[in-house]
């Protein structure tokens, strides 16, 4: 008789879990590929894929400590007039960090410009303090801010690495964040004779459309497959 294989079952993660609230930002509702929220930096500021990972690291922060704050005050918010307390805390992070950035990252201020302030109307910041934060303890909080704020991030991030690296032929680091050396991720050099090919128009604000829309069929093309092994 055949020996029966027998297959390792994965037990699904606790729903309630910190791993599973971190987690679930990445992929299952991540902001940008699953749920389309803050869509308006990401066609704007993804020009660069430094560009990209400025705003990814300032929404991290931003949505983390607003996290925290809603979480340890929520008990004391009357439902009434929650979310002008929500805006009012998010403006004030949001002010403090943009103040922060101009005066020690100031290249990073001018590229992001007012897609900074803008951050305090982002539909993931309001969302998450409403969504998950208003109802969960501190600790949680922090977990989810990470996770939504880490996906929004990769999801730009690569948005802008595609974007730079199609349109321009190369990724220059060190002209948002000018404390450290410019150098490129593809060494290439202008008066050498390897031909370069890039696609100029994906720097460009049609090109983020072009992009955004590509990365989002993928990803459908890539539920339907796995839907239909199922």
């Amino acid at each position: 008789m055949a020996k029966e294989k027998k297959v390792k079952e994965t037990k699904p993660l606790n729903p309630d879990s910190l791993g599973a609230v971190f987690s679930k930002g990445l992929i299952k509702e991540n902001p940008i590929f699953i749920s389309l929220l803050g869509l308006c930096p990401a066609l704007a500021v993804t020009t660069s894929f430094e560009g990209a990972f400025g705003m990814a690291l300032l929404v991290i922060i931003i949505l983390t400590i607003t996290n925290i704050i809603i979480s340890a005050i929520r008990n004391f918010i009357p439902d009434e007039i929650r979310i002008p307390v929500y805006i009012v805390v998010i403006a004030t992070i949001v002010t403090v960090i943009q103040m922060l950035v101009q005066a020690f990252v100031p290249a990073l201020y001018s590229t992001l410009g007012v897609f900074i302030a803008l951050i305090t109307v982002n539909c993931i910041i309001l969302g998450r303090a409403e969504a998950f934060a208003s109802k969960n303890g501190v600790v949680k909080s922090i977990f989810d801010g990470l996770g939504m704020g880490l996906g929004f991030g990769l999801a730009i991030m690569l948005v802008g690495f595609i974007r730079e690296f199609f349109g321009t032929g190369t990724i220059i680091i060190g002209k948002v964040f000018t404390f450290i050396p410019e150098f490129s991720l593809i060494p290439y050099a202008e008066d050498s004779n390897v031909p370069r090919y890039f696609i100029g128009v994906l720097t460009t604000a049609p090109g983020a459309f072009i992009v955004m829309g590509l990365l989002l069929a993928l990803l459908v093309f890539i539920q339907d497959k796995r839907g239909a092994k199922k």
